[in-house]
């Protein structure tokens, strides 16, 4: 399994990025995408997944209503819409995969594949 995320730059606050993840796996539909963050001095947390099946959502608190993850089945990608940028999201960003669904998603423990990396940065 290989995963290949792009998209990352530097904007200015209040401006919005698209990160992409090309996944190379056996069956697209049946891996959870997810896309964790890791900012310099921090531990890497959760951002948002999306399970395979139903493309069912997940999201972490400090991104919900500005944030959304989605999937191109046809295209094996994931991608992360990135809206009302903040300097707090300044991070390397890591998508992950795993085959499945993990209750646990917010773990980053619970993800079997990482792409990596893209750095994000948000600043005047």
């Amino acid at each position: 399994v290989q995963l290949q995320a792009s998209g990352g730059g530097q904007v200015q606050p209040g401006g919005s990025l698209r990160l992409s993840c090309a996944a190379s796996v056996g069956t697209f539909r049946q891996y959870g995408m997810g896309w964790f963050r890791q900012a310099p001095g921090k531990e890497r947390e959760f951002v948002a997944a999306i399970r395979g099946g139903d493309s069912n959502t997940r999201y972490a608190d400090a991104v919900k209503g500005r944030f959304t993850i989605s999937r191109d089945n046809a295209k094996n990608t994931a991608y992360l819409q990135m809206n009302n940028l903040k300097p707090e999201d300044t991070a390397v960003y890591y998508c992950t995969t795993r085959g499945g669904w993990s209750v646990q998603y917010y773990r980053h423990s619970e993800w079997h594949y990482w792409g990596q990396g893209t750095q994000v940065t948000v600043s005047s």
